[in-house]
């Protein structure tokens, strides 16, 4: 029988690509523009640094605290050809730890092996017992996810988030006077501002990001049961809560005092969840603004060169919004079941946690690349004031409201024959158009104060925006 993988051909006389050096996944090929920032803290190689780079300074944190008996603080020159592991980490690197692991079977053994081969250098080699001291794997894994998910948050996620944020900010300032039919379960309703309502967006948006800055990112070193068990029996004198406390908190991490072999990952849910909200609401977003491109509320500024669509070449296809429904449906899928798998393992320890982390820089990419999305699609729409004034002007019938509302101030301010202004405007518009010539003869057949009719007879659809343009500013950071 053939095998696919050293087959030249595949069936039907199509060729073989592996060994190509190609992406199997979007996000490392089609998209890897938009999403290759997350490489340095998501990705498997930036996994291994962190690794290393979390037993360096464990090794270097042993040492200069002198945690063990026969220990002595590191030499300046020391201490930096240790940090140099880390900071000359690279794609040689990368191939050592993989040639390392095909021998250990064991991702974080091979860690521990590639730093020991690099202390006789340093004039370490009688302290290669220390490195990885008292630590199970899941000592390491933890506070390593821990840097590179914060990382991820602080230097690519939340700027990029924040970003677009300003932009649907810039949007609704432009849109800020620009009045705006409303439409409640698909039909005309009261009007507001096209401002107001992207800013309804941000102010959402916002919010989110707000948690997301708030987040913790909790780490643990505790042994294999998190009862540092193998500390006290080998060094029964120390503090082993207090260094624990001091080593994760020196790292940048919020320190967990009480887990089983794994760190827990609540933290890492609640992360997700927010983030997942935000995915949600940038959604919703979306659709609304592909729905106001599809009324005409927004126009399209076509691409030079770009082909909108492959027979009708009149078209501008809101892609970047569709595209980014997608990626957010798909960020959203993975961000839920991390959510929901990471923070379940039996009684002290299994491996769901392992192979689940090693999606978050997907779930992460999928996001990243939706926003990116959006920022484009914003980038190339105009607002479309005479579309949407002469839908405005259309829908008279949306004045009823106000002018039930005005009837009933009338009826409790004594004015006689303000009885049952629901009904009877119910009656004038319900199910039919209004024009504004039939719509003021209606009102200057009421019998309202002169005050209540002037002011009903100045209004139209496109000043019945109440304090919507003033709304806009809370959405403002």
């Amino acid at each position: 029988m053939s095998n696919l993988h050293t087959s030249p051909t595949l069936p039907s006389g199509r060729t073989s690509l592996i060994g190509s050096g190609l992406a199997l996944g979007a996000l490392d090929g089609r998209y890897k523009s938009a999403t290759e920032p997350l490489v340095d803290y998501l990705s498997e190689a930036a996994l291994n640094r962190d690794r290393i780079h979390v037993e360096i300074e464990w090794f270097i944190y042993l040492c200069d605290n002198q945690v063990l008996p026969g220990l002595a603080p590191l030499t300046d020159q020391q201490r930096a050809g240790l940090r140099a592991i880390v900071t000359d980490f690279n794609s040689e690197a990368v191939t050592e730890l993989a040639d390392i692991e095909a021998v250990t079977v064991h991702d974080v053994k091979a860690v521990e092996y590639f730093i020991a081969r690099r202390l006789e250098n340093l004039g370490l080699g009688h302290l290669k017992p220390l490195v990885h001291f008292g630590c199970t794997s899941e000592d390491i894994n933890n506070l390593s996810y821990a840097l590179g998910i914060k990382d991820a948050v602080t230097q690519v996620w939340l700027p990029a988030a924040r970003a677009l944020v300003e932009q649907i900010l810039k949007l609704a300032e432009e849109g800020r006077q620009v009045p705006m039919l409303s439409r409640t379960h698909g039909q005309p309703a009261t009007p507001s501002t096209l401002g107001k309502e992207m800013a309804v967006f941000a102010y959402r948006l916002d919010r989110q990001i707000k948690k997301i800055e708030q987040a913790e990112f909790l780490g643990k070193i505790n042994g294999a049961t998190g009862t540092y068990s193998a500390h006290v029996v080998s060094v029964p004198g120390a503090d082993w809560q207090k260094i624990s406390r001091e080593f994760v908190t020196s790292l940048g991490l919020d320190w967990n005092p009480l887990t089983t072999q794994i760190e827990n990952h609540d933290w890492q849910a609640e992360l997700y969840s927010s983030i997942a909200h935000f995915n949600q609401v940038l959604h919703n977003l979306c659709t609304d603004i592909w729905s106001y491109i599809s009324i005409g509320f927004f126009r399209q500024i076509p691409v030079a060169g770009a082909t909108g669509s492959s027979t009708m070449p009149h078209k501008v296809n809101p892609i970047r919004f569709e595209n980014a429904e997608a990626n957010l449906e798909i960020s959203n899928a993975l961000l839920n079941t991390l959510g929901a798998t990471l923070i379940q393992s039996r009684w002290q320890r299994d491996l769901t946690d392992s192979s689940s982390q090693r999606n978050i820089g997907v779930a992460f990419g999928h996001s990243l690349l939706a926003i990116s999305n959006v920022a484009k699609g914003l980038e190339r729409l105009d607002i479309a004031t005479d579309v949407i004034a002469a839908d405005l002007d259309a829908n008279w019938e949306v004045l009823a409201e106000a002018i039930q509302m005005v009837m009933r101030a009338e009826a409790i301010a004594g004015v006689p024959g303000m009885e049952d202004p629901y009904e009877r405007l119910k009656e004038l518009t319900r199910g039919q158009r209004v024009d504004a010539a039939r719509l003021q003869e209606f009102v200057a057949g009421l019998g309202l104060s002169p005050e209540a009719e002037q002011r009903l007879a100045e209004l139209t659809p496109a000043t019945y925006t109440g304090l919507a343009s003033q709304l806009l500013d809370w959405a403002k950071r």
